[in-house]
């Protein structure tokens, strides 16, 4: 099922990408001003998932904090960075990690 099947006016998605924009800065901000975050780390925390740690629904979260962080970079909030470089969040393939922009 893809985002515009579970959420057909795109709303919720919206208002999901919000929360994890608002939680990416949230983890940044509790970090050294060079650290960076995965998108994962937001996903985890956005999920409302079993307080027991077997959820892996955060993961359905992965693709919308990848958006929140790009959302970010266009805000010029954030970078995105893959093997500790700045990289084009349209050219980005596979794991990136998201530092505040320096």
């Amino acid at each position: 099922m893809t985002d515009s099947e579970r959420h057909p006016e795109g709303q919720t998605d919206r208002k999901t990408e919000r929360r994890l924009e608002e939680t990416i800065l949230e983890l940044l901000d509790r970090r050294a001003p060079d650290a960076t975050i995965c998108p994962s780390d937001a996903a985890r925390a956005v999920h409302d998932g079993d307080d027991d740690g077997d959820d892996d629904g955060w993961r359905e979260l992965m693709e919308p904090a990848r958006r929140a962080a790009r959302n970010l970079v266009e805000a010029g909030e954030v970078e995105i960075t893959q093997g500790g470089k700045r990289v084009d969040p349209a050219e980005a393939r596979g794991p990136i990690r998201i530092r505040r922009t320096r």
